[in-house]
């Protein structure tokens, strides 16, 4: 049960290291936080007069492989199959071939060329797909990639511990804290191993997110196993 727990908090480190390196190797490209792109892409508009790639496909490509996503579920379930492990090798693969488009496109890549905007796009798809996985798998789960409303609920929840009278709001608010929290961290992990590899040993950076994902399927087994014990033993 220990290692089932541990999947967000690993998910998050995750979301949080593929984002720094994309961000760092990719010219900006935010890989989990996809409204950042929009942010980046207006700002070359507006101060250079460009038009960057990778910002401008990052939105329409993560909503349409979320869409994917759910249809995939919808057809795994009709074959009665587990949903969370294949969706986790899904995510897997991305990595993968994200850090082989990034290692074959070498250190001194245009990150305009077609092979780096391919690669950043492996990325984006991950994080899509890690996204709907968590809300058609892990529901409940804090959101393992965007910390916005994380941060603002860990914070409220916090507030809630100090001032808070009502006993049932204040064990809410501990549990809330506590999941949270390892979402957060996770992902500042997350991001603080990614920029340091991406530092360290530039374009094998990623390596990193991907190995966490294919470790990150060993976890979504152990969790299959328990939900299947569990509605066995109802």
């Amino acid at each position: 049960m220990r290692r089932i727990k541990l999947l967000p908090g690993l998910l998050a480190v995750i979301a949080g290291a593929t984002d720094a390196i994309g961000f760092l190797g990719l010219g900006g490209l935010l890989a989990a936080h996809i409204t950042g792109n929009l942010v980046i892409l207006a700002a070359y508009v507006v101060v250079q007069g460009q038009v960057r790639i990778a910002p401008m496909l990052a939105v329409p490509v993560f909503i349409v492989v979320a869409v994917l996503t759910r249809l995939l579920a919808a057809a795994v379930e009709a074959f009665d199959i587990p949903l969370l492990r294949p969706l986790l090798i899904l995510q897997a693969l991305l990595l993968c071939g994200f850090c082989a488009l990034r290692v074959a496109a070498g250190p001194d890549v245009d990150v305009e060329a077609a092979i780096a905007v391919l690669a950043g796009m492996l990325a984006v798809a991950a994080m899509a797909v890690q996204n709907a996985t968590v809300q058609i798998c892990l529901k409940g789960t804090p959101a393992t990639t965007v910390m916005t409303t994380n941060v603002t609920r860990f914070a409220v929840d916090i507030g809630e511990l100090v001032v808070g009278r009502d006993p049932s709001r204040g064990q809410e608010a501990r549990v809330n804290v506590k999941h949270t929290g390892v979402s957060i961290l996770g992902f500042v992990i997350g991001c603080a191993v990614g920029a340091v590899a991406e530092a360290a040993f530039g374009i094998w950076s990623t390596v990193v997110p991907a190995a966490l994902a294919i470790a990150s399927v060993a976890l979504g087994r152990d969790q299959t196993r328990a939900l299947a014990s569990g509605q066995s033993g109802k």
